[in-house]
C-alpha cells in the first residue's frame, strides 16, 4: 500500500504534467493572456469615456464645417449627454469612497470636472447651432445650463453669459472677474 507521501508525490508529477503539456505548444500563454483584465472602456473604441465626448464634439464642429448641420445636432446632443451621465457616475463612485480612501475620490472627482466641462462645451455648441437656425428660444436654456455647470467665473460661463446679453434676455453686461 503507498503511503501518504507517494500519493502526493504521484499528484504533484500529474499536476506538473498537466501545466507543462499546454506550455508545450503554447496555448496556455495564450490562455494567460486573455485572462488578464483589459480596460475596453480607457481604449479608443469605448463608447463611455471623457475622450469619446471629445470626439463626437470634434465630429460635430466637422459636420457644422460640412454645412450638415442636422448631425452636427445629433453628436453634440450625444457628447452632451454621454458628459453629463459620466459626471454623474464619477460623483456617485466618489462619495461612495469618501472616508474609506482619499486616492478614488480624488480620481473621481477629477474626472467628474473634467465631464463637467465637457458637457458645458457641448451646450454652448448646442446653443451656437440653434441660434443660427434662428432658435434662439432653445438655446437660452443650455446657455444657462453652462452659468449654472461653470458659473460666471470660469471663461465657459462668460461666454454663456455674453451670449444671453446678445440675445437680449439679459442685459447687464459682464466681463468676467476682474
Amino acid at each position: 500500500m503507498p503511503n501518504s507521501w507517494q500519493s502526493s508525490a504521484g499528484y504533484a508529477m500529474a499536476m506538473a504534467a498537466a501545466v507543462a503539456l499546454p506550455l508545450a505548444n503554447g496555448a496556455f500563454a495564450q490562455d494567460q493572456d486573455s485572462l488578464k483584465p483589459s480596460k475596453v472602456l480607457q481604449s479608443g473604441d469605448a463608447s463611455f469615456n471623457p475622450s469619446t465626448v471629445e470626439r463626437l464634439l470634434s465630429q460635430g464642429d466637422e459636420s457644422v464645417a460640412a454645412g450638415d448641420l442636422e448631425t452636427a445636432r445629433k453628436h453634440y446632443d450625444d457628447a452632451r449627454g454621454a458628459a453629463q451621465a459620466l459626471a454623474g457616475f464619477y460623483r456617485d463612485l466618489s462619495g461612495g469612497f469618501r472616508g474609506l480612501d482619499a486616492q478614488v475620490p480624488r480620481e473621481m472627482d477629477t474626472k467628474g470636472r473634467r465631464s463637467i466641462t465637457l458637457q458645458a462645451e457641448a451646450s454652448l455648441r448646442l446653443a451656437a447651432l440653434y441660434r443660427r437656425l434662428g432658435q434662439p428660444e432653445v438655446a437660452v436654456p443650455l446657455l444657462v445650463e453652462v452659468i449654472k455647470l461653470m458659473t460666471v467665473t470660469n471663461p465657459l460661463g462668460v461666454q454663456a453669459y455674453q451670449q444671453l446679453v446678445e440675445l437680449g434676455f439679459a442685459e447687464t453686461p459682464y466681463d468676467g472677474p476682474g
